[in-house]
């Protein structure tokens, strides 16, 4: 298992799945998106197993602000994704070519 998770050290379901892998001794990297955001390859590698509109945060702040509700072009949606890190749900968490975004422990228990 190559896990990835990427995330906002504030988040509360970043830090359930942080938990989740460490109580599990299960080897990851954490990547904060205030810090680095996803790369247009991971982005397209996420988006393929999960989907671009479950990756939006419609909750946030910057949902609103930047007015993406009105925006209907997926690549246009893609280019702001990756300019504005605020507006991933998190965690996402990535297994090779797999990923889930929020806490799914479902999931995760499969890929173990």
């Amino acid at each position: 298992m190559n896990i990835q998770v990427f995330g906002i050290k504030k988040c509360f379901d970043t830090k359930k799945a942080e938990r989740y892998f460490k109580e599990r001794n299960i080897k990851y990297q954490f990547i904060d998106l205030n810090e680095k955001a996803l790369s247009k390859g991971e982005l397209q590698s996420v988006k393929s197993s999960v989907g671009l509109i479950n990756l939006i945060n419609k909750e946030s702040k910057e949902y609103e602000k930047l007015n993406l509700s009105n925006i209907r072009s997926d690549s246009t949606r893609e280019e702001i994704l990756l300019k504005n890190p605020k507006l991933y749900k998190t965690p996402i968490v990535r297994n090779g070519n797999m990923a889930t975004v929020g806490y799914d422990i479902e999931t995760w228990k499969i890929w173990e």
